[in-house]
């Protein structure tokens, strides 16, 4: 995330680990492979002589498959079906289930292939529904969902607009039934030691965040030939590139994949889009998607909000815009935003924060800085805590090593001697033997643990049984969100009212759109 060398970066880790300690600092190494201990970490247990909850998942694409379906752990949720209406997407989920390790192939032909939401919605034996479709369907499938009896998680961001999430989340009292959003930063290891330092005073007083997510989409696609050689043009000895039926040239896009021959005569309009094109590729519209504030500013800002003790922000400031792509799309390929945090108890006191989120340099690769007054930390791509002291000279902080000490009731950063000299850089790889858990399996063990384990008369009034990201603390990360794409469109700072916030409150940063969709 940062031009360190790989002897600083080595150093930014025993920095890190001397600081957590023993206890937390084997803990997030072997929660890269010990299924049971996300559950011993976070509070919950197994599920005793309780069985699975059993679920379906509606998406099967990339946040379905590799998200949902990959991670799970089939002794808290078991899934007995799922539903896509791509059959490109119906296969790739056959495989992923063929794939996991606690799925024989009896049981992977023995789940249900329900051919339309309403099979699924109405099969007694789902208790539980998985939302992982685009964006604009969240608030309308889990709201049906919620109404036919079904307890919901869904892929984050919570919903299209502010009004939906509230909407969701007074459903969800109303049916008496769980709903929790996929932040799975709130069941990461990594990002709760990462707190752990900021809230014991660790880096002194922060002042300044600074959350990215950069990442190149913008590489031509070369040209293949039938044994998977780059052709070449004999005359220029350059490199060919794939171009579409236009003449454009087509670039290793992410949001914008090839249209699989299996999806090409699906009749989209039966299902509320546009074309195919809207279907496949929905990131890229404002109806159906919300853009890279939606899709990747939404972890970083949770991720900041975490740090500031799940405080709100004040006011939001940005640019964005189609810098790079000329294909028509709607959604910003680039995004730069600057937001006021409260800090402390003076009102007039700030953090600020500032997030990117660009499609063509990756080098900086993503994750979030946290800068104070003693040290920085940067917690670096969901994999690893980097932490140096502050030495008042920016190449003195990446080269000093450092232990703790108690300075009244706060730790603080003292020198000590490096462990890391020239030879260290070859030993990067062996830090760890595995890297920390995502959150993915975590947030769906403690789901289905509060489904099978919490009050059923009143499921709300049992904060014991909560959901780490139940619907009103994802409402907080949709407003952030969904208010910043608004403070770009209309090119002006917005400041947050507290009663967006609030999900009994019908005051949002948008004009509601209707929730209604079709979707089966």
């Amino acid at each position: 995330m940062t031009n360190l060398t790989p002897e600083q970066r080595i150093l930014g880790r025993e920095n890190a680990d001397r600081a957590l300690g023993m206890t937390r600092r084997d803990f997030l190494s072997a929660a890269g492979g010990a299924a049971a201990l996300g559950g011993f970490y976070f509070g919950y247990k197994g599920m005793g002589d309780k069985p699975p909850v059993k679920a379906a998942i509606i998406g099967t694409g990339d946040e379905g498959c590799q998200a949902m379906i990959r991670y799970h752990n089939r002794d808290y949720l078991n899934f007995i079906g799922f539903c896509d209406i791509r059959p490109s997407q119906q296969k790739r989920a056959e495989k992923e289930f063929t794939d996991h390790k606690q799925y024989s192939p009896d049981d992977v032909k023995k789940l249900k292939r329900y051919p339309s939401k309403k099979e699924m919605l109405e099969d007694p034996e789902v208790e539980v529904v998985v939302i992982a479709l685009p964006l604009w369907l969240h608030a309308p499938v889990a709201i049906e969902a919620m109404k036919a009896g079904k307890h919901v998680f869904t892929e984050k961001l919570m919903a299209h607009s502010v009004a939906e999430c509230k909407e969701m989340c007074r459903v969800a009292r109303e049916t008496n039934k769980l709903l929790a959003v996929g932040h799975q930063r709130h069941y990461s290891v990594l990002y709760d030691n990462a707190n752990f330092l900021l809230q014991n005073g660790v880096l002194g007083d922060v002042r300044h965040i600074r959350a990215l997510w950069h990442r190149n989409n913008a590489l031509p696609t070369l040209a293949k030939d039938k044994d998977n050689n780059t052709i070449y043009d004999p005359k220029t000895g350059l490199a060919e590139f794939v171009k579409d039926d236009k003449g454009n040239i087509v670039y290793r896009d992410s949001w914008k994949k090839p249209i699989p021959d299996d999806d090409r005569n699906i009749d989209y309009a039966k299902f509320g889009y546009k074309s195919l094109e809207e279907l496949i590729r929905w990131r890229l519209y404002n109806r159906t998607g919300a853009g890279l504030m939606a899709e990747l500013g939404s972890h970083q800002l949770d991720a900041c909000s975490i740090f500031l003790g799940k405080k709100h922000p004040l006011s939001v400031t940005g640019f964005g815009g189609t810098i790079f792509y000329k294909d028509g799309r709607e959604v910003d390929d680039h995004v730069f935003t600057v937001f006021e945090f409260p800090y402390g108890q003076d009102d007039k006191d700030r953090v600020i924060v500032t997030y990117s989120s660009i499609n063509t340099n990756s080098f900086d690769g993503y994750g979030e800085m946290v800068m104070g007054s003693r040290g920085t930390m940067i917690v670096s791509q969901e994999k690893e805590i980097l932490l140096y002291k502050e030495a008042g000279n920016a190449q003195l902080s990446r080269q000093t090593s450092i232990s703790v000490e108690t300075v009244g009731k706060k730790p603080a950063l003292e020198t000590s001697p490096s462990l890391a000299g020239p030879s260290a850089a070859s030993a990067i790889g062996a830090l760890a033997t595995a890297d920390p858990s995502r959150g993915y399996r975590e947030e769906l063990e403690h789901f289905a643990y509060c489904v099978r384990h919490g009050n059923q008369s009143n499921y709300h009034d049992d904060k014991e049984h909560q959901p780490r990201c139940r619907g009103e603390v994802a409402l907080a990360d949709a407003v952030i969100a969904l208010a910043t794409n608004i403070a770009m469109r209309q090119n002006r700072r917005i400041e947050f009212d507290p009663a967006w916030f609030d999900y009994k409150s019908d005051k949002t940063p948008e004009a509601a759109p209707a929730i209604a969709a079709k979707t089966s």
